[in-house]
């Protein structure tokens, strides 16, 4: 069976730096895989062309096996492919219901609610209130402006929504930083949740317990390229941080 989501030979140049020089890894569905390494190493370059942000100069990106080419995030997103970043895209004046079917709100029955646009506001409450208790993604109020919710609370709800709308492939870009420790977390169990649910979830983050408490495994990426790829007993601090400075020789390809 292929992997949910895949990359091989991946390249990206702006003129003449190379972000990635040829990468290839993969992440299964119900799988967390983390993607670390220091600033300019290619977790964000990567990040941008899985999720569509920008195109790849070579190389292929599949999806099932199949090979996949975002034009746009809606492109990727239309496919199953939906990404968190740190800036978590919440309108803060708005409410949970709103921000959580932000661009796909459900309009009312009846021809003249459909004229007039009016939203089936109890409809979207209900589905909002279903998908957070499913994920188990506590926020007490869901009529709440989502800049009164905690920093815990923002990022849980940005990333049980992505995983409502989407059935195969999260991106998550940071997600831990700037949080306390009870929720971050909160937040790590949420994304061993959103895994149970046979969603493939790449991490992205600077924060090595993180990685080590909710990743099956771990690929470091160093100067655009694979340095190693962890997991079992392999996927421990020294390691990561080895292969992370390049104290240790790595797979780099």
């Amino acid at each position: 069976m292929s992997p949910r989501l895949a990359v091989r030979d991946l390249a990206k140049h702006y003129g003449g730096v190379q972000a990635l020089r040829g990468v290839s890894l993969h992440v299964e569905a119900g799988e967390v895989l983390g993607l670390v390494g220091d600033n300019g190493a290619g977790k964000s370059t990567l990040l941008k062309v899985l999720s569509g942000a920008t195109a790849p100069s070579s190389g292929l990106v599949l999806l099932d096996g199949q090979p996949a080419a975002f034009a746009s995030p809606a492109a990727a997103h239309d496919a199953g492919v939906a990404t968190v970043y740190q800036d978590l895209a919440l309108a803060g004046q708005r409410d949970v219901v709103a921000n959580f079917f932000l661009g796909r709100e459900k309009l009312a029955g009846g021809w003249l609610a459909r004229r007039v646009g009016w939203l089936d506001g109890k409809a979207m409450a209900a589905h909002t209130v279903g998908e957070l208790a499913r994920l188990r993604t506590r926020i007490p109020d869901v009529r709440v402006a989502s800049r009164d919710l905690s920093g815990g609370q923002r990022q849980a709800l940005a990333i049980a929504r992505a995983a409502a709308w989407t059935s195969k492939v999260l991106l998550l870009d940071e997600p831990t930083s700037a949080l306390g420790v009870e929720q971050q977390q909160q937040v790590l169990d949420l994304i061993r949740r959103v895994r149970d649910e046979g969603i493939a979830v790449l991490l992205v983050s600077h924060q090595m317990p993180d990685v080590l408490r909710v990743c099956d495994r771990a690929v470091v990426l160093r100067l655009g390229l694979v340095a190693a790829t962890l997991a079992g007993s392999d996927l421990n601090s020294e390691n990561l941080v080895g292969y992370i400075t390049g104290a240790m020789a790595g797979e780099e390809r």
